[in-house]
């Protein structure tokens, strides 16, 4: 979800428009890679990349709400929360990563999370969050 309104002087709207964007669509990536996976003939080969896609789909989800409702206050709230949903996305997609030759569902996720990584990374360096 994105806020209603626009604030004059937030000008890393589109930026974390973009991230909250990312966010929310690796959540859904991920819970789907996830589902898909336990569906799998092999699943008990899967369950680390079930369980990292689960942590992934969570925190992702967790980030684009805090990143959403910022206005300014408490940025190393935020920074604390982007962090973190860097470093978990970024696991996720090597882990995701190691299955996508043989399932597509861990590709898109790879996928998903690299553009998540990507999105957080770059508003980690706006400086409304320095």
């Amino acid at each position: 979800m994105t806020p209603m309104y626009r604030d004059e002087q937030d000008l890393s709207h589109d930026m974390r428009t973009a991230c909250v964007h990312a966010c929310n669509t690796c959540a859904e990536v991920c819970n789907a890679c996830a589902d898909a996976c336990l569906g799998e003939p092999e699943v008990a080969d899967l369950v680390r990349c079930i369980r990292t896609n689960l942590d992934c789909a969570d925190m992702c989800a967790t980030a684009a709400e805090v990143l959403d409702r910022f206005r300014g206050d408490h940025p190393e709230l935020v920074r604390a929360v982007l962090d973190a949903c860097a470093i978990v996305t970024a696991a996720c997609a090597d882990e995701c990563r190691e299955n996508a030759d043989r399932y597509a569902h861990c590709k898109a996720a790879a996928d998903a999370c690299d553009q998540a990584t990507a999105a957080c990374t770059a508003m980690l360096r706006e400086p409304a969050l320095l």
